[in-house]
């Protein structure tokens, strides 16, 4: 049975049974050096500051994540050190290795690849967690481990490059209602336009919002699998 779990190697990871994941994972040296001080200083100030009144320690922690991810986010969108994901190549690849296991492992349920990072949204299915070899990962982190494995060959083959493609961990983060699941799927199809790469989610190619569009879905249905 699947149990809840916190590990923590440089980044904080929650795992809770039957839970939703939202996960950002960056290029590795997507954040300039300078990026990561500005980010560090920011985190450190936020460790000094007193949790607000009327809000408990969890919460704030809660606060705290999203405030920072805001600022890493910043740094990805507006410096980024850098952007092959601006490729289109190597964008659908990363959007064929989403579509692969959705309706199989996990729901899809929202996605955007930028020209420095990405965000995918989804939900992993009880009855494939239930018979997956996990070995001693959680079912996210077998998700997101094979994902970022197949794109790392992928687009480094068509780069004609070796070596590390992706930052070492991911930032993810499980939803807790539902009225937070609309946020985020609002969160993460309004990047290009916050970015300012486009003027409307669907105009974006590389994301959910032009997917979902193309097969005539409804905001927050599921992905079906697509074909590039």
């Amino acid at each position: 049975m699947e149990q809840e779990s916190f590990r923590r190697r440089h980044l904080p990871h929650w795992d809770l049974p039957d839970a939703t994941y939202f996960v950002t994972t960056c290029l590795h040296g997507s954040i300039a050096a300078q990026g990561l001080l500005d980010i560090a200083a920011y985190q450190q100030e936020l460790d000094r500051t007193q949790v607000p009144e009327g809000m408990d320690l969890h919460e704030w922690r809660v606060r705290k994540w999203k405030l920072a991810f805001v600022r890493i986010e910043d740094w990805l969108d507006k410096k980024p050190a850098n952007s092959a994901l601006r490729d289109g190549r190597l964008a659908q690849e990363v959007i064929k290795a989403m579509n692969h296991f959705a309706g199989e492992r996990y729901e899809l349920l929202a996605y955007v690849v930028m020209p420095s990072h990405f965000h995918w949204l989804f939900h992993p299915l009880p009855e494939w967690a239930a018979h997956a070899d996990l070995g001693n990962r959680t079912p996210r982190e077998v998700i997101t481990y094979s994902h970022k494995r197949y794109t790392s060959n992928a687009c480094n083959r068509l780069m004609g490059k070796k070596g590390t493609f992706w930052q070492a961990e991911s930032y993810d983060h499980w939803v807790r209602d539902v009225d937070e699941l609309e946020r985020i799927i609002h969160y993460i199809e309004q990047n290009p336009v916050k970015a300012g790469l486009v003027g409307q989610p669907e105009a974006w190619p590389y994301s959910s919002a032009a997917a979902r569009k193309a097969q005539g879905l409804a905001f927050g249905e599921p992905i079906r699998r697509s074909g590039f």
